[in-house]
């Protein structure tokens, strides 16, 4: 996505959120000084996720059927998995395994991220205005780091769209041209998962809109891709674009019918 696109859509959503594009700026100037010398190389990133099944995780209310289903599979063995923010915890808690990314803005279990940045998952960390105290509390505590923002991108911080944790990461995946995405625990109604919880800088009801966010986005993103979509999560709203199957059902198609990308 070009950065110019995406910006057009931050206008939007920071005048309706009251959101500080100064702030924001200076957050991404801020995690570009302190990934320097940690960041990781694109190329990297894409040998990872290109042609490979991407499994996005959000924090919802269905996070912990849906990983429940996907143990009955061996998804979790072959495709790439990308947690949002708090559904890196259910990760610890539920599975043998560990994401294979993490896309946060700190606002979780940061303790959670950290164990499993050591296990082997890679952050990518996104910087706002509301989180600089924060990446300057945990960037050090990270021996590799992806900066990401939502603004304009500084050095070794990229801007791949996407707003919230959720949608960014489907943007983030899009990029590197994996063979399709699959998303599990993304409710996106106005139930809020146990793993996403509002923070006391957020209250519920913007949370809420945050969802309804990051479902406008999702659709529209759904529409300007080729990439395969689908929707295991077991519950929440539908999603335009993004087929809604089980996870057995997917197994199943990826088994007698290998997608191509």
């Amino acid at each position: 996505m070009r950065v110019e696109e995406w910006l057009q859509w931050y206008e939007k959503i920071a005048s309706l959120l009251k959101l500080d594009r100064g702030k924001d700026q200076l957050a991404a100037e801020i995690l570009s000084k302190l990934v320097a010398e940690k960041s990781i190389d694109l190329e990297e990133v894409s040998l990872q996720i290109r042609g490979r099944g991407v499994l996005i995780f959000g924090a919802g209310p269905s996070l912990e059927e849906d990983i429940r289903l996907l143990k009955k599979t061996n998804l979790l063995e072959t495709c790439v998995k990308i947690a949002a923010n708090g559904a890196a915890s259910a990760f610890l808690e539920l599975t043998d395994v560990f994401p294979d990314f993490i896309v946060t803005d700190l606002d979780g279990r940061v303790e959670d991220q950290i164990r499993c940045e050591r296990l082997g998952s890679v952050m990518v960390v996104l910087a706002h205005g509301d989180n600089i105290q924060r990446i300057e509390e945990v960037i050090p505590m990270f021996s590799r780091v992806l900066g990401t923002t939502q603004v304009e991108p500084r050095p070794n911080v990229y801007n791949f769209g996407g707003f919230t944790d959720g949608d960014r990461a489907v943007f983030f995946a899009e990029t590197f041209t994996p063979k399709f995405i699959a998303l599990a625990g993304m409710d996106l109604g106005t139930r809020i998962g146990r793993y996403s919880k509002p923070t006391a800088h957020q209250s519920l009801e913007r949370k809420i809109l945050k969802l309804k966010i990051c479902k406008e986005l999702l659709e529209w993103f759904s529409a300007r891709t080729s990439i395969p979509l689908y929707n295991l999560t077991c519950a929440g709203v539908s999603i335009k674009g993004f087929q809604k199957i089980s996870p057995e059902e997917l197994n199943n198609i990826i088994k007698h019918h290998p997608i191509t990308s």
